[in-house]
């Protein structure tokens, strides 16, 4: 399709694992749509208009190759293409603040003003700003105010549409998501940019899924999803610990738990803890927006679900320590998996990140391996000593004193663990931070297994 016949021009304004998977399905259901993602990273467009694309997914690669050079284009051009844009989507890193007012628990919004202000800057035509990033509520107020400041005639519709994927399975949530949310202002102007996202989203999702609200309710809306989800898995893991402690079986308990069609099954898989982009920084987020209106109760509320994730980290490396005779001195340990979920090379927030660090206090030597996380493992721990990254892992756990298990990747399922058993200094220990494994066989091996939630299998 040549450019004048486009429909309309999207541009997305960061190239992650958001903007980029988004942009890539919109692309491959609208080719009537023109789609460019946009990003001050040189380096990361280039990769993305190479074979080796900058993050992990599923299905991805193939889904990008469908469609660059057609209607999917990467550029850095950030400013030719705002002028030239219909639709504007904003992707950009919205971390937790570091430093002064709300620092630890408010999201830093300094890359939402800026590329605002780099919006405004650029528009001769009116546009369509749509909020992808996770924002506080009442952020579109702030976008506004800065878009159409001074003496500007151009026109700026501001809309929510939260993200809702999960690393992954990304390209599967974009595919069939359990639904779309568009906030939107009730104005005429409003409802008008609301149906023209509308419009793209039903080239392929049911209508009865696009659901639309106010700008204030969508913005809120992911914020409250994500600490649902992560209370879930806090409140499981709390009660693993109390398994542990009287031997009952936690995968029974979540079993007999999530056949309650009340409560349900999903997110009840006892674990070393959540990690990821999102889960930490959105409950965050809403504890300081509580504490902003004053609502310190129902801070507290959401903050002991941090609390909670923390403590089932620092609850396994004592399990680990107690188990190994109290000293990990000297010893190796070989870490299965780094991202904080398989099927991606995030590692942002990973329960890895805390466990090794932990571990290195306790001066134990560590070998790392995961299919597609080692490079960012490697920046996350940079100027840690005593740690070396191997991509195979029965190289990693050779002379190991013991695994522990933090990714639930497919592959370490079927490798041979008699193998890696006889390669391994004995007493050989497993801990098992996902409940991954087949423990009654490792047992069999000789592996004193320590699993989440249940008994340990041990060799006295």
């Amino acid at each position: 399709m040549s450019e004048g016949k486009f429909y309309k021009k999207i541009v997305c304004i960061g190239a992650g694992y958001v903007g980029g998977p988004t942009m890539t399905i919109i692309a491959n259901k609208c080719p009537n749509y023109k789609v460019t993602i946009v990003d001050i990273s040189k380096p990361r467009i280039d990769a993305w208009n190479s074979d080796d694309l900058p993050i992990f997914e599923p299905g991805l690669k193939e889904r990008v190759e469908k469609s660059r050079g057609k209607n999917l284009f990467f550029s850095t051009d950030v400013d030719k293409e705002i002028a030239e844009a219909d639709i504007i989507f904003v992707s950009v890193n919205t971390p937790t603040k570091t430093f002064g007012e709300g620092a630890g628990k408010a999201a830093d919004l300094q890359f939402v003003e800026l590329t605002a202000r780099r919006i405004k800057e650029n528009s001769r035509s009116d546009k369509i700003v749509i909020e992808k990033s996770t924002l506080p509520v009442r952020s579109a107020e702030a976008l506004e105010a800065i878009l159409h400041s001074g003496n500007n005639s151009v026109h700026f519709e501001i809309l929510s549409n939260p993200e809702f994927m999960a690393e992954g399975t990304a390209i599967s949530d974009m595919e069939y998501p359990d639904r779309v949310l568009i906030g939107s202002k009730d104005t005429e102007t409003g409802r008008i940019a609301r149906d023209e996202l509308v419009k793209i989203y039903a080239h392929w999702v049911p209508k009865e899924k696009l659901i639309t609200t106010n700008l204030w309710s969508s913005e809120l809306s992911k914020l409250v999803s994500n600490a649902f989800l992560a209370q879930r898995i806090s409140s499981i893991n709390s009660i693993s610990a109390i398994c542990e402690a009287t031997e009952a079986d936690i995968g029974e308990v979540a079993f007999a738990v999530g056949k309650d069609t009340r409560i349900g099954e999903k997110f009840l898989q006892a674990g070393i803890g959540f990690g990821g982009s999102c889960f930490r920084k959105d409950i965050l987020n809403l504890v300081y927006l509580c504490e902003y209106y004053q609502l310190n109760e129902v801070a507290d509320f959401w903050k002991q679900v941090i609390t909670i994730n923390d403590y089932q980290v620092n609850r396994f490396v004592k399990r680990m320590l107690r188990a190994m005779f109290n000293t990990l001195v000297g010893k190796k340990i070989a870490v299965f998996g780094f991202a904080f979920k398989p099927d991606t090379g995030d590692t942002r927030d990973t329960p890895a990140i805390y466990l090794t660090r932990q571990l290195c206090e306790e001066k134990a030597r560590l070998s790392i391996t995961d299919p597609h996380a080692l490079e960012n493992a490697k920046k996350d721990l940079d100027g840690l000593k005593g740690i070396e990254y191997i991509e195979d892992p029965y190289s990693a756990a050779k002379d190991a004193h013991c695994i522990a298990l933090m990714t639930a990747w497919d592959e370490y399922r079927s490798l041979d663990y008699q193998k890696i058993y006889d390669s391994m200094e004995k007493p050989a220990f497993l801990f098992d931070g996902r409940n991954h494994l087949d423990h009654q066989k490792l047992f069999d091996i000789g592996f004193n297994v320590f699993p989440i939630g249940k008994p340990p299998l041990l060799h006295h």
